[in-house]
């Protein structure tokens, strides 16, 4: 599969396009229900911003496609890279919606229901994505993603990403995208839930 589509679009506007996609992980999947958006060099919260380059963050410096995974304390978290080799940006997959697999990824998690995949540390240690992972591309290591959209959000909500404080307008900035009412979300709470429609058309 080739990914040069995804640069055919802005960061944020794929951020939101990938919500409804399904990412697997050998037997494990789901479908994408929250994201983030990262913009590149000018993003304060980003890895790459100034134009810093690590050996850690090389791969947000590869062609679209390409996987970053990075660890944040006990988790790893991980981004599918969105432009052109040299154009450091990504999405951050923060939570899935699980549809295969699921007794794999509860035994991982040591726990079931929406809490199992509700963050991108979450879903990481549930299909076991780790730094084996980062700088593979999409559809060729473990990691795939679907060519389409499964399922069509009802409603996409935005919001502040989470976890980056302290960096002036990209600290507000509406860059965290989600299906809107879908119990895996990060931080939804039982009154936002909808658990028969799970925010989908």
């Amino acid at each position: 599969m080739d990914f040069e589509w995804l640069t055919q679009q802005s960061t944020p506007d794929l951020a939101k396009a990938l919500l409804g996609y399904r990412l697997t992980v050998d037997e494990t999947g789901g479908l994408i229900v929250e994201t983030e958006a990262y913009v590149g060099v000018t993003d304060r919260t980003a890895h790459v911003f100034g134009g810093k380059k690590t050996a850690a963050n090389q791969a947000l410096y590869a062609p679209a496609g390409t996987v970053y995974v990075y660890r944040l304390r006990a988790y790893f978290l991980m981004n599918i890279i969105t432009q052109v080799a040299s154009e450091p940006q990504g999405v951050l997959i923060r939570a899935i919606e699980p549809t295969k697999g699921l007794a794999t990824m509860a035994a991982r998690r040591g726990q079931q229901g929406y809490n199992l995949t509700s963050g991108p540390g979450k879903l990481a240690q549930a299909m076991a994505i780790d730094l084996r992972d980062n700088s593979t591309m999409l559809n060729q290591g473990r990691i795939h993603l679907s060519s389409h959209r499964i399922k069509t959000p009802a409603a996409i909500e935005s919001g502040p990403r989470i976890g980056v404080p302290n960096k002036g307008e990209w600290t507000t900035a509406p860059l965290r995208f989600w299906v809107a009412h879908n119990p895996y979300v990060s931080g939804m709470t039982k009154q936002q839930m909808n658990e028969q429609t799970k925010g989908w058309q």
